[in-house]
């Protein structure tokens, strides 16, 4: 191939995962290579799957774990299966799945951010010395808020503009914004706050028994998800996770939506650590530890290709509830913290083989179409015959 054809060949449009269309700046679209609709190829060709139907099939696994979990945690406690203890349930994962919401985004975009829970544990510090300095209460709420939004564009900044890898840079950040909180706080907590603040998982929707933590992050999914999946923005975050060069060569501005990433992040990782300071009406610097590995495995339990370029917003929301109930379950069971962590960390490595094994082996046993009435069996792109030595 010539320079030329190569260079044409990368700067092709990406079709986007639902139409197989381009995205263009403006928001228009291009047909998706080789005609059609992006969803059938040329005449003879077997029909692929479409990308909903997949998600289907992932949210209906997601639902049946959902309900073993729930039947699981009724044979260790009798007292689980009552609307309002489950609601209550809810308010002590939430701030997780505030943090998850966005981290999907980032991961269906290739990239990745360890240091949402130091920014937590920093938002949470913050507020609390600037609370007790005397700055009202909803001043330093605002103030957190900023901290964490600036946290993370910092992270996107670097990522953007220097070009290291997401991973070593928020690896950089986890320890210096947890560094940061210990050193503004020390080993010391404050726990003096406001009746307008404190307690927010004791508040409830009027008239009913749902939590004020679980409408919050209610709001906020419903938001990411229109985001994501109904937005050209959205359309520009699966783009860049299948192909970030031909991205660009597209006209997307990848550095401008890697840092938006970057940047709600950081915010609704503040958000989460303002919540959980509700919550527990205490600010410390170890304030959200591990809280970066149980909102990773959530994004990539709900569907998000740690590689980029595929997830779901409505799978991170079921994963947050098998893990939070599974969680629950276990700490009925009383079952200690560390083997939870383990318990963490297996369904995580489960998550990123079990998609990866699947799709391995269907791009290993492929049909090319022949002629006639049937296909030419393949494995690795090469014919199988009688003949044909195996590889």
């Amino acid at each position: 191939m010539s320079a030329t054809e190569a260079s044409m060949s990368a700067s092709a449009p990406l079709p986007d995962n639902a139409t197989g269309t381009a995205p263009r700046p403006d928001g228009s679209s291009d047909p998706a290579p080789g005609g059609g609709t992006g969803q059938n190829g040329p005449a003879g060709e077997a029909r692929a799957p479409s990308p909903l139907a997949r998600l289907a099939r992932w949210e209906t696994l997601l639902v049946l774990l959902l309900v073993g979990v729930a039947l699981l945690n009724v044979r260790l406690s009798p007292y689980f299966w009552n609307a309002n203890n489950i609601l209550d349930d809810t308010s002590t994962f939430v701030e997780i799945g505030i943090i998850a919401l966005p981290l999907t985004l980032i991961i269906v975009a290739g990239q990745i951010d360890l240091s949402v829970a130091s920014t937590a544990a920093l938002a949470a510090v913050i507020f609390a010395t600037l609370n007790q300095a005397g700055l009202n209460v909803w001043a330093a709420c605002v103030v957190a808020l900023l901290v964490g939004t600036a946290a993370g564009l910092v992270n996107g900044l670097i990522v953007t503009v220097v070009k290291l890898p997401s991973l070593v840079v928020t690896l950089g950040t986890y320890a210096l914004y947890r560094g940061l909180a210990n050193g503004i706080l020390g080993s010391g907590e404050i726990s003096s706050f406001p009746p307008a603040f404190a307690g927010v998982d004791q508040r409830y929707l009027p008239g009913t028994h749902i939590p004020a933590p679980l409408v919050i992050f209610a709001v906020l999914a419903l938001a990411v998800g229109f985001l994501l999946h109904a937005t050209v923005f959205g359309r520009y975050v699966f783009a860049i996770g299948n192909n970030e060069q031909a991205s660009r060569f597209s006209g997307v501005a990848v550095d401008r939506v890697v840092v938006i990433l970057f940047a709600l992040s950081g915010l609704f990782s503040a958000l989460a650590g303002l919540v959980l300071t509700s919550r527990v009406q205490t600010a410390r610097s170890d304030t959200a530890t591990g809280f970066e590995l149980v909102a990773i495995t959530v994004a990539v339990l709900g569907g998000a290709n740690i590689f980029g370029g595929e997830g779901s917003v409505p799978g991170t929301v079921l994963a947050l509830f098998v893990i939070g109930l599974l969680q629950n379950g276990l700490t009925l069971a009383n079952v200690g913290a560390e083997i939870q962590t383990i318990a963490v960390g297996a369904l995580l490595i489960l998550s990123i083989l079990a998609p990866n094994i699947a799709r391995r082996a269907r791009a290993s046993w492929v049909v090319r179409p022949g002629r006639g009435k049937g296909g030419e069996a393949t494995r690795r792109g090469r014919p199988l015959s009688r003949s044909s030595p195996s590889p």
